[in-house]
C-alpha cells in the first residue's frame, strides 16, 4: 500500500497559479503510475491528468494546456502545476497511486488515494 499526503491547495483568484504537491511513502514510488483527480462541490470525483512510470501523461479536455503533471522519483513526489485558473477549477484535488505500465484515466482502477487538497478559484 502506498500512503499519500497532499498539499498546496489554497484561494486564488481567476487567471492565477498553484502548485500541488502529493508525497508518497510505503512502497517503491517509481513502480507506480500517479493521477490527480478532482471532485467538484454536488459533482462526482473526475479525472484530472495522468502520469505513467515512464513518463506518458494524459489530460481531461477541462486542464489541457493549463495544467502538467510531472514527478520527482527521488522526492517521492507527484506534481500539479495549476496555471490560468478559473473558478471552475474549484474542487478538492486528490492524488492517486496505480500499479500499471501505462497512464490510466479510471478511477476505478487506482487503489491508494490521498486525502484531497482545497483548490478555490474566485472571480
Amino acid at each position: 500500500q502506498v500512503q499519500l499526503v497532499e498539499s498546496g491547495g489554497g484561494l486564488v483568484q481567476a487567471g492565477g497559479s498553484l502548485r500541488l504537491s502529493c508525497e508518497a511513502s510505503g512502497r517503491t514510488f517509481s513502480n507506480y503510475g500517479m493521477g490527480w483527480f478532482r471532485q467538484a462541490p454536488g459533482k462526482a470525483r473526475a479525472f484530472v491528468a495522468g502520469l505513467s512510470r515512464f513518463g506518458s501523461r494524459s489530460y481531461a479536455d477541462s486542464v489541457k494546456g493549463r495544467f502538467t503533471i510531472s514527478r520527482d522519483n527521488a522526492k517521492n513526489t507527484v506534481y500539479l502545476q495549476m496555471n490560468s485558473l478559473k473558478p471552475e477549477d474549484t474542487a478538492v484535488y486528490y492524488c492517486a497511486a496505480v500499479s500499471s505500465l501505462v497512464v490510466v484515466t479510471t478511477e476505478g482502477a487506482y487503489r491508494d488515494w490521498g486525502q484531497g487538497t482545497q483548490v478555490t478559484g474566485s472571480s
